[in-house]
């Protein structure tokens, strides 16, 4: 069976096709904040690599963050359009699980000077948590993801990030589960609810 593999969740966008256990074709774009602008002509060209439609994909599978709010939105929302278009199930997968495999520390870039950042052993050892490295305790574990962040760990960091065959190995057995955002804090964009009184 066909995936498509979608994740916005870091400042790389991912896209990839897989058939089975088996990357065909895969991107790494390094998006910033552009998401909304880059993730769609990269489907098509991930697509036409792989030398497959969309209405050929069984399945899609889309990171639910961690990550920034406008980001996270642009990625998930494609997928669930997408596979409402083709009528194919969408799995939502913690984007941690998608960085590395085996025991490790997963830790990425959370912004405001923080880290978004969870730990494996056999399985997920806690929930994704978003903290300041310097206050983080780790486990014994090799740390996996975000390079930059290890002077203030004050541990060493193996660059990683979120690929497609981790986002295949993320999908937890069983019928997709609704895809709820991971975002573990408000947005930074927040309306302003302060009123002014009309003067009469």
């Amino acid at each position: 069976m066909l995936t498509l593999a979608i994740d916005t969740a870091t400042p790389t966008l991912v896209v990839g096709v897989a058939d089975g256990d088996r990357v065909v074709a895969e991107a790494g774009v390094a998006s910033g904040t552009r998401h909304a602008e880059l993730l769609t002509p990269t489907v098509s060209e991930v697509l036409a690599r792989a030398g497959v439609a969309l209405r050929d994909v069984g399945r899609l599978v889309v990171g639910l963050g961690p990550g920034p709010y406008t980001g996270l939105r642009v990625g998930i929302v494609t997928a669930a359009a997408l596979g409402d278009v083709v009528g194919v199930p969408v799995h939502g997968v913690c984007s941690l699980d998608a960085v590395g495999e085996g025991p490790r520390v997963v830790v990425t870039d959370a912004r405001r000077k923080e880290v978004y950042w969870r730990a494996y052993g056999d399985v997920p050892l806690g929930d994704p948590a978003v903290d300041r490295p310097e206050e983080l305790e780790l486990p014994d574990l090799p740390v996996v993801g975000d390079e930059r962040f290890a002077e203030r760990l004050g541990r060493a960091v193996t660059a990683t990030e979120v690929s497609t065959a981790g986002l295949l190995r993320a999908v937890p057995a069983g019928p997709p589960a609704p895809l709820t955002p991971l975002y573990l804090r408000r947005p930074d964009a927040v309306p302003n609810i302060n009123r002014k009184a009309v003067s009469q």
